[in-house]
């Protein structure tokens, strides 16, 4: 059962959580595309598919942890350093999409509908979003080395 569990656990993983680095890694190149090209309707379509790829995909990934979890109860190694530390990284980079990435998203995609702001502004907002993208990127890289390497395991990985 463990390794049906891990098999789940890695394709949610890859099926969810990769469409979400890669959208959101397109995405602030993207925006500055449609940003500089506002006549074209397709340079904003391509921002809006995106933004929605990363919403969709990050609800998918809730099914990461829960194969997860599974997993590791299954291994009974949910004490694991190692494991607490994933658990913990997997929440900070949970919290980062939810509550920045995604709402940052939304912040460009309505400036791209007719917002006052200046040029500096939408520059500075699209940074942001781009550091904010790869600060996930980050984390969710750590934890899929933490996963691989398994500090301290018996399987000498």
């Amino acid at each position: 059962m463990s390794k049906i569990l891990l098999i789940l656990h890695v394709l949610a993983a890859v099926i969810a959580v990769g469409p979400v680095t890669v959208a959101g890694s397109m995405f602030p190149a993207a925006v500055r595309r449609a940003a500089a090209a506002p006549d074209k309707p397709e340079s904003a379509a391509a921002v809006r598919l995106l933004h929605r790829i990363c919403r969709v995909y990050a609800g998918v990934g809730l099914a990461v942890p829960v194969f997860g979890f599974a997993t590791a109860s299954s291994m009974h190694v949910l004490g694991s350093a190692w494991l607490i530390v994933s658990i913990v990284l997997t929440g900070v980079a949970a919290v980062v999409l939810a509550l920045l990435v995604l709402p940052a998203q939304e912040v460009a995609i309505a400036g791209l509908n007719g917002s006052d702001a200046d040029a500096a502004t939408v520059a500075a907002q699209i940074r942001r979003l781009a550091m904010l993208t790869g600060t996930f990127n980050l984390l969710w890289a750590t934890v899929t080395i933490l996963m691989i390497v398994r500090p301290g395991s018996s399987t000498g990985a």
